[in-house]
């Protein structure tokens, strides 16, 4: 978010959406992101802010990310400032003969050979993380997530959302995976993408830990347990001290108090803006539930443990919706007195719960969450139709109707009849 003033629990919400810029006929990356910014600014420049939404550049010449210039309040709106924002880069980069792609990962990119770092502004960023840690790697080049920014006013604020964020981490891959792809073959993980996150800065663990954040609810315990342990561990590789801990901090929920928001990272991105908020939607108003203390109390909430949250995401990557929790003290969490249950089917549990209680906010939704409940997360229903054993040109006709949906904004269908 924008140095605004603070705000407090639930009341904006910063979005961000990456997507890959590929060829138009051959699907393969194309490293276009300088270009797409200066045709739209006029100049080169990191940044452009296009009104609601502001476009910027990543780590790789073949991503861009949009995201919101200041706090969302009507997602509604949002979503179309959303796609007004991907038919202009759309236009722009058919110059190129090239379009934005979706998915939070690319199918058959090989990063040895396609890795294009961004050469401009910040590039001493770039650099030094891909000194340290070889940024040539699907982990790094090639991953594309929707981020999720929340507001918090206070140190009693953060403790309440932080709280409720942690339990909510292990269970985003059952809602949101859609990266079951690489190098032409199924990985055997429905959400890769995080399984490379987890491990990608592993020569220095303490960056990102073991993903799901420790029990810290307050700005002290989490600059000496976290920032400060990182500070220490990046010195001997950051020999210029150019990496701040606070941004080099790449838990699943990352705090940022001077800006007072926690942005979570573990939503992969999907088909259309439209399907992104809608998860987004349900996101924050279970969250919103969550902290009401609807559930469970706040000091029951304080007292999960990294460990037992994730061995829940360490399955959840892996199966996605189809996992078994079987966790009865994770399940209470929601009020379900099973001893054990399918994400996806706790999802819809919750969904019903959060639909009951903040029905007007949640009926622009309705439709494309049916969608999800009914045929799977995006991953399900890619490899619905490209199987365990994709051909490179099924592949293709898959991943083109991906971009079809995109520049739509509309959902993916899991039907074959409609795509091959």
């Amino acid at each position: 978010m924008p140095n605004i003033q603070r705000l407090h629990l639930f009341q904006g919400y910063g979005v961000e959406l990456e997507y890959m810029i590929v060829d138009k006929e051959t699907l393969n990356v194309r490293p276009l992101a300088a270009d797409l910014l200066t045709k739209a600014i006029g100049s080169l420049e990191d940044d452009f802010i296009n009104g609601e939404i502001t476009w910027s550049n990543e780590l790789v010449m073949h991503v861009i990310e949009l995201k919101s210039t200041l706090p969302v309040t009507d997602m509604v709106k949002f979503s179309t400032h959303f796609k007004n924002n991907i038919l202009m880069a759309n236009n722009i980069l058919d110059e190129f003969n090239a379009m934005l792609m979706p998915t939070a990962a690319h199918p058959w990119m090989n990063p040895q050979t396609d890795t294009v770092l961004w050469p401009y502004g910040s590039k001493e960023i770039y650099e030094t993380y891909n000194k340290i840690f070889n940024c040539q790697g699907h982990g790094w080049s090639n991953l594309q997530s929707s981020h999720l920014n929340l507001p918090f006013y206070d140190d009693e604020e953060f403790a309440r959302l932080h709280a409720a964020v942690r339990l909510v981490l292990p269970i985003l891959p059952a809602l949101a995976a859609s990266s079951p792809v690489l190098e032409g073959k199924f990985s055997k993980f429905y959400d890769k993408r995080l399984s490379y996150y987890e491990k990608n800065q592993m020569r220095i663990p303490s960056i990102t830990g073991k993903v799901i954040p420790e029990k810290l609810f307050s700005r002290r315990s989490y600059q000496k347990f976290i920032f400060d342990k990182i500070k220490t561990d990046l010195q001997k590789h950051d020999t210029l001290g150019i990496m701040d801990p606070v941004w080099v901090n790449s838990r699943g929920a990352t705090a940022r108090f001077d800006r007072g928001t926690i942005e979570i990272r573990l939503l992969d991105i999907q088909e259309c803006p439209a399907a992104d908020l809608a998860i987004i939607a349900l996101v924050v108003h279970t969250l919103k539930w969550l902290v009401a203390e609807e559930g469970i109390k706040l000091h029951e909430q304080m007292e999960f443990g990294v460990e037992p949250l994730y061995k829940i995401f360490n399955a959840t990557i892996r199966d996605a919706e189809e996992t078994i929790i079987n966790d009865p003290k994770f399940l209470s969490i929601f009020k379900i007195e099973k001893s054990e249950l399918k994400a996806g089917e706790l999802w819809k549990e919750i969904h019903s719960i959060v639909k009951g209680k903040y029905p007007d906010e949640m009926v622009p939704w309705e439709n494309y969450l049916k969608n999800i409940f009914e045929q799977g997360t995006l991953a399900r229903r890619i490899m619905n139709i490209a199987g365990n054993e994709p051909t490179l040109e099924t592949l293709k006709l898959v991943y083109k109707e991906l971009s079809d949906c995109l520049q739509e904004n509309e959902m993916f269908n899991s039907w074959i009849e409609d795509v091959l």
